[in-house]
């Protein structure tokens, strides 16, 4: 049965769904849990951000939402698909068509422009009839930069010109699920303070957000903090006033 379309995602219909997950790696005395019966749901629109110290498991859990990993034990649902009755190919392609990635690294390609790293999610990405893909010109403006810099190579932009197009090309596919792994981490408080404001804009517009972050400040700007230690929830926070549900600026 194919796989329901990411447009038909409701309030009533979670992003994403995990129950009773756990993650368990190495065998016998090497054993690790980095996660244990982890219950969490993320529905459309909301903008969560998870924290915890080293080892808490929160990028496990990051990984898993991102179907880059799958679980030892649970469930797990994104858009409404079973993840772990996916094969690998499957989720591949559940991954482009649903999931767009941010990482502290940006991870851009430096032999290609800035057009190209925008362009190269959109080629890997089979179609689905009917999903309207974003241009180059409309993502670098979605993400406050001007169209000169898509032909500039990576190495000729600053970092924090480069972690918005990061984030641009994220958004390349359209997905139902943008997920941030310290997406500020590599930026002075200039540049962390301008790429929030993007996911606070992003936010408004309805996109769906989950961040791993150690920064409080940026953790201020989510609608809902998931703390996580020793592999499990400890416990959720709303912030009083979401930054992200202010006014621009």
């Amino acid at each position: 049965m194919s796989a329901p379309s990411a447009t038909t995602t409701t309030r009533e219909a979670p992003v994403a769904f995990l129950r009773g997950v756990a993650k368990t790696y190495g065998e016998g005395a090497s054993e690790v849990h980095a996660l244990r019966g982890v219950d969490l749901t993320v529905r459309s629109g909301e903008f969560v951000a998870i924290m915890g110290p080293s080892g808490s498991g929160k990028s496990t859990l990051l990984h898993i939402l991102g179907c880059m990993d799958v679980p030892t034990e649970g469930e797990v649902e994104i858009d409404g698909v079973p993840v772990p009755r996916q094969s690998d190919s499957e989720r591949t392609r559940l991954r482009s068509e649903r999931i767009g990635f941010v990482f502290q690294q940006f991870h851009l390609l430096r032999d290609l422009t800035v057009r190209e790293n925008l362009e190269l999610p959109q080629v890997y990405l089979r179609r689905r009839e009917g999903k309207h893909l974003p241009t180059p010109e409309q993502l670098i403006r979605r993400v406050r930069l001007p169209a000169a810099l898509l032909d500039r190579h990576p190495t000729q932009i600053s970092g924090g010109e480069a972690q918005r197009v990061a984030i641009a090309r994220a958004l390349a596919n359209a997905p139902s699920l943008l997920l941030g792994d310290e997406p500020t981490g590599n930026l002075d408080t200039v540049n962390s303070s301008a790429v929030m404001r993007i996911f606070d804009q992003l936010s408004r517009e309805g996109a769906t957000i989950v961040l791993v972050t150690h920064n409080p400040e940026v953790a201020e700007h989510a609608q809902r903090v998931v703390r996580v230690g020793d592999g499990r929830i400890v416990r959720e926070e709303r912030p009083p006033h979401p930054s992200g549900q202010e006014g621009s600026g």
